[in-house]
């Protein structure tokens, strides 16, 4: 049954996302910045949906009053392709995410994705990478979006840890904005690289902002990853064998 309906969520997803797609492509010849970017809530509505209707994915989320009135720069863990469907319906402000530029080629979804307020960058290119992160973060801040970044770089198999990167720190540090932590158990419902997805519900907790005025990069995404790594631990215990971090 599992299969059944994850296989009914695939077909779902290709089915809106092709005339969704060409509607923002052809919408962002006379639209660009938020009225675009709310035309494309529409899909995401619709894939947020099927993955709750179809595979039973719910969602429980805690912290909400954390988040600023300000301009911030969120960091997420990342387990699925999950959080990134359901943050931008769970965040008041439009967000601006820093991926890899591989996924402006996927067929119709890469394709509107290049045409919204985003920074995509080269990895291959690490230097030129946070430049260019630092200076497309900076003016998306100022449009009044937030930036949202996945510091471990990619996805992370349910109950561990990747290596934490300073680019979210050090565009906070350069920037003057907050970072705000965020744990998501996603990995529960939605496992890493997995077609077949499994009733649940994903935890979604959002921690106090982390001023970054006067420190290092380095030392503050510490304590990001602390947080994150404490949270998840405390909100899905069964993957880390209850260990404490």
């Amino acid at each position: 049954m599992r299969f059944v309906r994850s296989l009914l969520y695939m077909i779902w997803l290709i089915v809106t996302v092709v005339p969704y797609a060409i509607l923002v492509v052809t919408a962002s010849l006379f639209l660009r910045g938020t009225p675009l970017y709310r035309l494309t809530m529409g899909w995401v509505h619709l894939s947020v949906w099927g993955a709750r209707v179809l595979c039973g994915i719910r969602s429980r989320i805690t912290g909400l009053e954390n988040l600023p009135d300000g301009p911030a720069i969120l960091l997420s863990k990342h387990q699925s392709a999950w959080e990134t469907l359901a943050f931008p319906l769970i965040m008041p402000r439009p967000l601006s995410y820093v991926f890899k530029r591989e996924l402006l080629y996927v067929p119709f979804f890469g394709w509107a994705l290049g045409r919204l307020d985003m920074v995509h960058i080269d990895r291959s290119k690490r230097t030129e990478a946070f430049s260019r992160v630092a200076k497309q973060g900076a003016r998306m801040l100022q449009r009044g979006n937030w930036i949202i970044m996945f510091p471990e770089g990619t996805r992370i198999p349910r109950g561990e840890k990747g290596v934490y990167k300073t680019g979210g720190t050090r565009l906070a540090i350069a920037t003057g904005a907050p970072v705000v932590p965020i744990a998501v158990t996603s990995a529960r419902c939605w496992p890493r690289q997995a077609f077949i997805k499994t009733p649940g519900v994903v935890d979604v907790s959002i921690g106090k902002p982390i001023a970054s005025q006067g420190r290092h990069p380095a030392e503050m995404m510490v304590e990001v990853e602390q947080w994150i790594e404490a949270e998840m631990r405390r909100l899905d215990p069964e993957a880390y064998g209850h260990a404490q971090p």
